[in-house]
């Protein structure tokens, strides 16, 4: 597990694959909020996948909050991209909890107070926590609401534990989007790429604060059954 020098120390996040950390400046600095933003289909989802094994096997106790998954189901899908994780699960070192989709603004603030009141339960026992994704809740609330929700974990943050979160890119216009990403203190970014006749995953490393070095700027991926995530080289993303 990588740590930040200084005489703050903070422990390093890794996504278990060298290539990405590099482009990430070493890792995420714990303690940090993070928005993982994109279009649909991008690889929101594998990324945070990717982001929560490596959290694991760094030794991070981990929770995910999943629209998209049962725990049986989440644990299938990371099996076939090479990412096991139900041996943690089974340990007790993650815990995923399925969040319904928020239909309605009362859904929606009730479920931001809820997780909200469940981070405070969960302070000082897990390390770092996933919520995949906001997308349905934000869309149903004043965008204030958004924000005075994101300004309340991050308060969380400020006492080591490390927030990530996923959105679509079409849940707001730039303005809300700069705002948010401003109180953030990671921003990854995905889209999908035409490259030739092939269409590509493009991951976008706005910004890490605190990393331990510069941090690069684009990974070109693909996602292969029983491999996961796969890098695809500047060159060859290119011909």
């Amino acid at each position: 597990m990588t740590v930040i020098n200084g005489a703050d120390e903070r422990r390093v996040i890794s996504t278990g694959s060298v290539e990405i950390d590099k482009k990430m400046g070493g890792g995420i600095p714990e303690g940090s909020l993070i928005l993982i933003e994109g279009q649909s289909n991008a690889g929101k989802s594998v990324v945070t996948q990717q982001l929560l094994n490596g959290a694991l096997n760094s030794g991070f106790r981990c929770v995910l909050y999943t629209t998209e998954n049962t725990s049986q189901s989440l644990f299938r899908q990371m099996a076939s991209l090479d990412l096991d994780v139900t041996d943690f699960f089974l340990l007790g070192a993650l815990n995923v909890y399925r969040a319904p989709a928020a239909m309605d603004p009362q859904m929606a603030t009730t479920i931001f107070d809820e997780i909200l009141n469940h981070l405070a339960d969960l302070e000082g026992r897990f390390d770092v926590v996933f919520v995949d994704s906001l997308t349905s809740f934000v869309s149903q609330v004043p965008e204030q609401a958004t924000l005075s929700f994101l300004t309340r974990v991050k308060e969380f943050c400020d006492r080591r534990m490390t927030i990530f979160f996923t959105i679509h890119s079409y849940a707001f216009e730039e303005s809300m989007f700069i705002r948010m990403r401003s109180l953030c203190d990671a921003h990854l970014r995905l889209r999908v790429q035409e490259v030739g006749d092939q269409l590509m995953k493009v991951l976008e490393v706005a910004k890490v604060r605190g990393a331990e070095k510069s941090t690069g700027n684009i990974v070109n991926f693909d996602v292969e059954p029983g491999l996961g995530m796969r890098i695809i080289p500047v060159s060859s993303a290119k011909a």
